[in-house]
């Protein structure tokens, strides 16, 4: 049945959990940490509900982060994966050796500023300064827009919903005024599905606050989260920037013209190009979605942390973000490289269509062009939908350290048995993020399509290179807004899990809390205790 937003919270009764300060008068055997216990329990892990769900270890009070979050066996899962992914960096750093150091020796060909490159057929130093700035620009209001959401999460949430929508209308109307259609529709398609998602959520933004303030003062508490936000900024700007000159560079090596002095003895073919900048996109795509899994793993690692054990006698365990850290770079790198994967695919799989939309604008293919735009929204959807349910797998991931589908079986079954769906659903902070690394995205191509039109380029004479440069850019920045923006959304997806999970924990940690949680949404708690 229904309540009331504005009546009295609900009341709940929950179970007692070990090492959790009940009251003040409480009897000090409740607390002691019972090894042999916990060993049964890492030994549940894999037993079955009659639903589908899986019990699972809760964490437990101890001064080292990896007896807090106990592993069950095996300990290493999804190792292929890991075989993989390694494979394809060292394929990758093979590719930038070899590409970067022919542009090297050609340099003067290429040019060393935006007007001077002797290269007129394919990208060159123009295009990398290009791509320097696009990094530049997408970092700094990554940055920024995190400072933001820790100063005023309210209005972090309601301006990133109004603004993004503005702004995206303004994107749209512009590249109709300059003749790029297919831009124009795909932005104003996408700016329409988040007119309809603000006017749809709009009643529910005072939940969402509640719930960001929470994840603000997480990260006040504990102030690691957002350094490893900011070192996680920096290694995707220096990999962006590897990557980009890697592309321009593989152009520049395989690109066939009789112009090229990189093009000899047959070395150059329109074929090898395109099979090398398939693999160049994939393991580009790839690689940046590990770095930002790994993040997401490691701050997830943090924020179960304190969930769990900042309220119990023994408090947290030393350096949790060092130890969450290692927890994803050595038993749970495997999932997370095989999550990455699936979703670096999808990406790949954005590009061609994209590719496909501005040929059939080219050679004024309407029909292949509406059906190129379809697709394309389509496979926005997918890649929207598949991020969205990783974040939650990895928390699992983090806190439980399961294999990647295990942790994706068992993350589904918990949002149907507990009823956290609605919870997630109802919540904007993923919109408003998402909302605000498409806003960076959104600037950061528009900046990448007057740059070309202003320095007018001589490989861009017939404006071929619009389309990928434009939609490269798009990728890149949004990626590393993602990556940046991970340490809020890792921190409300660890918080949806564990609630759902364990209730009791945070009330009896953070009654008050716990409590503007039910007056803002009070139904939460009817969903969560349902089936207990």
């Amino acid at each position: 049945m229904s309540q009331n937003a504005s009546s009295p919270p609900p009341t709940y009764q929950p179970q007692p959990h070990p090492g959790y300060d009940q009251s003040s008068s409480h009897d000090s055997s409740n607390n002691t940490f019972n090894k042999q216990q916990q060993e049964n329990d890492i030994e549940r892990n894999d037993e079955k509900r009659p639903d589908g769900s899986f019990d699972t270890y809760k964490p437990q009070p101890s001064e080292n982060f990896d007896d807090s979050f106990k592993v069950a066996k095996p300990w290493f899962n999804d190792w292929p994966f890991t075989i993989l992914f390694t494979a394809t960096l060292a394929g990758f750093i093979c590719v930038a050796v070899i590409t970067i150091k022919e542009y090297s020796e050609n340099y003067g060909f290429q040019g060393s500023s935006i007007y001077n490159s002797g290269n007129d057929f394919s990208l060159n130093s123009n295009t990398i300064i290009l791509f320097a700035f696009v990094i530049a620009i997408s970092m700094v209001l990554s940055f920024l827009s995190i400072l933001w959401a820790r100063l005023s999460p309210r209005s972090y949430i309601i301006t990133a919903l109004i603004c993004n929508v503005i702004f995206g209308i303004g994107t749209a109307i512009a590249y109709f005024v300059m003749h790029y259609y297919s831009a124009a529709i795909v932005f104003l398609v996408i700016t329409l599905i988040n007119i309809w998602c603000y006017w749809s959520m709009r009643s529910r933004i005072p939940f969402s606050c509640t719930v960001l303030t929470i994840i603000i003062d997480v990260m006040k508490w504990h102030p690691t989260t957002l350094l490893i936000s900011v070192i996680g900024l920096i290694v995707s700007g220096m990999f962006s920037a590897l990557f980009s000159v890697t592309v321009v560079a593989t152009y520049i090596k395989y690109q066939p013209n009789s112009n090229n002095p990189s093009c000899t003895s047959g070395s150059c073919s329109k074929s090898k190009l395109i099979g090398i900048l398939v693999f160049v996109f994939f393991a580009g795509y790839y690689i940046s979605e590990v770095i930002k899994n790994v993040i997401h793993v490691t701050i997830s690692g943090v924020y179960g942390t304190w969930y769990y054990l900042s309220k119990s006698d023994q408090g947290v365990p030393r350096f949790p973000a060092l130890g969450a850290f290692r927890r994803a770079m050595t038993y749970s790198f495997g999932p997370i490289c095989f999550g990455s994967l699936i979703v670096a695919l999808v990406q790949l799989l954005k590009q061609f269509i994209q590719i496909m939309r501005q040929n059939a604008m080219n050679n004024n293919d309407m029909c292949g062009s509406i059906t190129a735009v379809c697709f394309e929204c389509i496979i926005y959807i997918v890649d929207w939908a598949l991020r969205y349910f990783n974040q939650y797998a990895y928390s699992y991931v983090a806190l439980y350290g399961k294999s990647y589908l295990r942790s994706a079986k068992d993350t589904w079954q918990i949002l149907r048995y507990k009823g956290i769906d609605a919870l997630c659903n109802d919540c904007l902070i993923g919109t408003s993020l998402s909302m605000i690394s498409m806003f960076v995205a959104y600037v950061a191509s528009l900046f990448a399509y007057l740059y070309l039109k202003c320095t007018k380029p001589e490989y861009n004479s017939d404006g071929g290179f619009y389309a990928p440069v434009v939609a490269y850019t798009f990728v890149v920045s949004m990626q590393i807004s993602n990556i940046t923006n991970s340490v809020i959304r890792s921190g409300v997806t660890t918080f949806f899990v564990a609630l759902a999970k364990d209730p009791e924990v945070f009330m009896l940690s953070y009654r008050d809390k716990f409590d503007e949680v039910l007056q803002n949404y009070p139904n939460v708690l009817e969903k969560i205790t349902a089936d207990n």
